[in-house]
């Protein structure tokens, strides 16, 4: 009999690349969709369309009795949901005190980042909303399961993170450079999460995998050898200069999205949310894609 996953957040990059996972896993997925959300790319719309993935019409805030209701039967919960607090923390903890109620008895939630649980309060303004939201899984009935891929691929390498820029041919960062960093492409992290979803001995624990680990150094040279590149290294200073930027930042942001991603790579490359005991072994069907494979396809 398969196991039947709910997955909430399914519309967006990632939870729709994790239900595409665990239907080619052999699971029997349900999707919570908000009214007028029903999109999440080609992939998710066949699967809809062709009834192979079921889908319930609701929202996160929805009352514990509702959502409970579209929890029956589910053996676990997947929530790959985005947002600001009324989401992370709010949203999430009710879908948790739903799943409580509906006796489902395993849940995913939605953290797939670097080792949140090793930062402060204040590390990491998003983080700080998902550690808050694992809180609330203290002496609940349902397990958790704790999904980290440290920094996305398509997010560490992309323009507005400031480390690789192609156009101006420079690579830029902090710190000393010989810190260790953990990679993961978002569909590497997607079946990561489908295989943790059905694997029942992922209960209450951290499964935290890789496609690299590299550091500053080595990423600047896999960036040259994929691109043909010369790209000239930019120092930008110790990571105590890191985080006086970040405060500085912080003075005159008018939105988080002028300094979080420097409280991202602070957590990098100070090591402070470095994965410990990548989980990779544990999955051996999947062969994670490194950065230098990621870079040969862009």
């Amino acid at each position: 009999m398969s196991t039947t996953v709910f997955v909430a957040g399914a519309t967006g990059n990632l939870g729709s690349k994790i239900v595409t996972e665990l239907v080619d896993r052999g699971a029997t997925v349900r999707v919570l969709v908000r009214e007028g959300k029903a999109d999440g790319g080609d992939a998710l719309r066949h699967l809809v369309s062709t009834g192979v993935v079921d889908v319930v019409i609701g929202d996160l805030s929805d009352d514990v009795a509702i959502l409970a209701g579209h929890l029956e039967g589910v053996d676990v919960v997947v929530s790959a949901v985005q947002g600001g607090p009324d989401v992370i923390v709010d949203g999430q903890t009710n879908l948790l005190r739903a799943a409580e109620a509906a006796g489902v008895t395993r849940m995913i939630p939605s953290d797939f980042s670097a080792d949140l649980h090793r930062l402060d309060y204040g590390d990491n303004l998003f983080l700080d909303m998902r550690k808050k939201a694992d809180e609330a899984f203290a002496g609940s009935t349902v397990k958790p399961t704790f999904v980290l891929n440290g920094g996305f691929m398509e997010v560490m390498l992309a323009p507005f993170m400031g480390i690789v820029d192609l156009e101006h041919g420079t690579f830029s960062y902090w710190g000393d450079g010989e810190q260790a960093l953990d990679f993961t492409s978002i569909p590497d992290t997607a079946a990561y999460a489908a295989a943790a979803a059905l694997d029942e001995s992922a209960a209450d624990r951290t499964v935290s995998v890789a496609g690299s680990v590299l550091t500053m150094t080595q990423l600047h040279a896999e960036v040259e050898q994929a691109t043909g590149r010369t790209l000239e290294i930019r120092e930008l200073g110790t990571v105590d200069d890191l985080r006086a930027e970040i405060e500085r930042r912080k003075q005159t942001a008018t939105n988080p999205y002028e300094f979080v991603s420097l409280q991202y790579q602070w957590a990098m490359v100070t090591g402070k949310a470095k994965l410990q005991n990548l989980n990779n072994a544990d999955y051996p069907d999947i062969t994670p894609t490194t950065v230098a494979e990621f870079l040969a396809t862009r």
